[in-house]
């Protein structure tokens, strides 16, 4: 075929949708039509798109005719309803949502990690990894190709506009409800009076962190703490891998961290590691903790790799790293993966 596929957005005018729109305008165009796609309160509304003006249709059936690739970046109960819809109409689907992840016939894509199992897609549904695997397997997929992964201890700090919007303007509420009250904190209970609404978080979130993101699953663990375990083992291709987490939410707008102790088969060296790290495509080494360089939030956010830092090898263990990483959630962990699985598609449709 030698005309570009046409490509749907479902999902244009959500938190990823719109970075998602950015990174096809600086990417490399593969695409012929890009039909943007959102709820019916949406529909009409007009968004640019490769300089281009492109108005926003209402999900239906026959939005998907003609489509090649439709990219979701949706609430799970619409992804379940519409992905299958798209698929059947013969589009290729690439779901950021969580209801097909970990499905044995719907490959978890990382192109940086395992690219060929896009090919894998008997449903014609592939799926995007969660922000937070996101925001490290990268870096974990490079370093277990060189010494072998056999157990993770994970720590994440995750940032507000991992849940939406709605995330991102509750945080800013709080901030200005907070601002400049230097009482708040001395006292139990001062922040929650001050913040008021607590939002999509069960606790404040400004001047605090909270450890728990997503939902409740048995033994106290939280949905997104079992993903992380869950999603690395399909990713990388290790189902009995050993992954502990615990997941915080910080009152950071966008960027997620981790905090990542990593047991190997054979022994580590710290300056190979970095050396595999730094040259590792999607990954960016920034580790210099004399001149005080490693990565924050406020340092990674709106760029696309995945930054490391802090790189060490564990004091009681010579197969074992300790490192600290950081991600835009919305870029790589959400937006851009998703671009990146889709060009893959897009050139096994054109043949390059």
């Amino acid at each position: 075929m030698s005309s570009k596929p046409t490509l749907a957005v479902v999902g244009a005018t959500g938190a990823v949708g719109g970075v998602l729109l950015g990174i096809l305008s600086i990417r490399q165009d593969v695409y012929g039509e890009i039909r943007l796609v959102a709820s019916p309160r949406s529909a009409g509304r007009k968004l640019t798109v490769r300089g281009e003006v492109v108005e926003v249709l209402a999900p239906e059936p026959e939005v998907f005719d003609g489509v090649d690739i439709a990219v979701f970046d949706v609430p799970d109960e619409v992804a379940a309803e519409w992905a299958p819809v798209a698929a059947a109409r013969g589009a290729v689907v690439v779901d950021n949502s969580a209801v097909f992840r970990l499905a044995p016939d719907v490959p978890l894509v990382v192109p940086e990690v395992n690219p060929e199992q896009v090919l894998d897609r008997p449903r014609g549904i592939i799926a995007n990894p969660s922000c937070t695997v996101l925001s490290m397997i990268v870096a974990l997929g490079a370093l277990h190709r060189m010494y072998g992964l056999r157990e993770l201890v994970v720590a994440s700090y995750q940032a507000a506009s991992g849940v939406g919007r709605a995330g991102i303007e509750t945080l800013y509420d709080q901030l200005e409800r907070v601002a400049g009250r230097r009482e708040l904190g001395n006292r139990a209970g001062d922040v929650r009076a001050a913040v008021g609404e607590f939002g999509p978080f069960p606790a404040p979130l400004a001047l605090n962190v909270v450890p728990w993101a997503g939902a409740p699953e048995d033994g106290g663990w939280s949905s997104q703490e079992l993903r992380i375990r869950d999603e690395s083992r399909k990713i990388l291709g290790l189902p009995h891998l050993k992954v502990s987490a615990t997941c915080v939410r910080v009152p950071v707008v966008t960027g997620h961290s981790l905090a990542v102790h990593a047991v190997f088969d054979a022994r580590v060296d710290q300056r190979e590691a970095q050396a595999v790290l730094a040259a590792s495509p999607g990954v960016v080494l920034l580790d210099d903790p004399e001149a005080h360089e490693y990565p924050t939030p406020a340092d990674v956010v709106g760029t696309d790799p995945t930054w490391v830092g802090r790189v060490r090898r564990s004091l009681d263990d010579p197969r074992a790293l300790d490192l600290f990483l950081c991600g835009d959630n919305l870029r790589k962990g959400a937006a851009l993966n998703t671009a990146q699985i889709a060009e893959l598609v897009a050139a096994e449709i054109t043949g390059r």
